[in-house]
């Protein structure tokens, strides 16, 4: 999970052709993935036997990277699903936000996201109410449970209509630029396969992370009715499993990406192999004396000659 989105990150800072908002986006989700990769690694080494050495402060924290890695991860859906409304609307491939303003937009979606991972330390928990706590996450507030869940659900359901409407106003379009220049169609062609990547990186999203947001709905309504212990583990590993599915379907769906992956894997390769060949013994030749007729040229005559043809060449 680490690996390939570093990868994805490396793949669109050095190719220039992903040098655009929509990429700069995709990366920023990359990141929220590894991310994701980093906490749920935090997460095993200290969940089970070992959550009982955890103090209060490094339990909320424990728990706040993994909330984060998943409100940045919508917020990046979202942020895209709003900058492909805003072009493919006007039919263009790229938007013209400025680098300042995608800057901008991905520290917001950090900052709202850190937010949302400390409001459960910051006081929205059942410190004061014990019959408040939630199941799955003990010191959680089954209120904050619910905004949470339901404000996720809420996001997914606002991208999922947004990309809708971009699939059936580009389904329109196309028809009626069918008989346009073959430029225009292949314009049209790739607009459409960018968003087919999108629409199968939100559905996949959608697919992987709604049973664990129903589980943690459920925990904060009914509490221990909801048995939701019996498979929350599950839907933690299907949610996480979505870091990995993200990059598997970059390589797939984009020809570019593809390459660009070859070509970091091919360097990496070619870098290991020379720094085997530097620490293996290597022959050389003994240069033999240059002979003419059975006898040695003399240093003075080779000087001379070589003299002579450098005249030569600059006259």
């Amino acid at each position: 999970m680490i690996l390939s989105n570093i990868m994805v990150m490396a793949a669109i800072f050095i190719n220039r052709r992903f040098h655009f908002p929509i990429y700069f986006l995709l990366a920023n989700m990359a990141a929220a993935d590894l991310f994701a990769g980093l906490a749920y690694t935090n997460l095993v080494l200290n969940t089970g036997p070992w959550t009982i050495r955890l103090s209060k402060q490094q339990w909320f924290i424990r728990n706040a990277l993994v909330d984060m890695s998943l409100t940045a991860s919508v917020a990046n859906l979202l942020a895209v699903a709003v900058e492909r409304h805003q072009t493919i609307i006007t039919m263009q491939l790229h938007s013209k936000m400025t680098n300042r303003r995608v800057v901008l937009l991905i520290v917001c979606i950090w900052a709202v996201s850190i937010i949302m991972g400390l409001v459960p330390s910051m006081g929205w928990n059942c410190e004061c109410q014990l019959s408040d706590c939630s199941i799955i996450a003990p010191l959680y507030s089954r209120r904050y449970m619910i905004f949470w869940a339901s404000l996720n659900l809420l996001t997914f359901s606002v991208m999922v209509a947004v990309y809708a409407r971009i699939y059936v106003y580009v389904r329109r379009k196309g028809k009626r630029m069918s008989q346009h220049s073959s430029h225009h169609l292949r314009h049209n062609e790739t607009v459409f396969n960018l968003m087919k990547t999108i629409s199968i990186v939100l559905g996949v999203f959608v697919i992987c992370w709604t049973p664990g947001l129903m589980t943690l709905l459920l925990d904060g309504i009914m509490g221990k009715d909801s048995h939701a212990l019996t498979y929350e583990k599950y839907c933690l590993i299907l949610a996480e499993c979505n870091s990995l599915v993200n990059p598997i379907i970059y390589s797939f769906r984009d020809e570019e990406m593809r390459r660009t992956f070859k070509c970091i894997l091919c360097c990496l390769c070619r870098r290991s192999s020379n720094h085997q060949g530097e620490q293996s013994p290597v022959e050389f030749n003994t240069l033999q004396p240059e002979v003419d007729n059975g006898c040695e040229v003399k240093s003075e005559e080779k000087a001379n000659f070589t003299a002579l043809q450098l005249i030569k060449t600059e006259w």
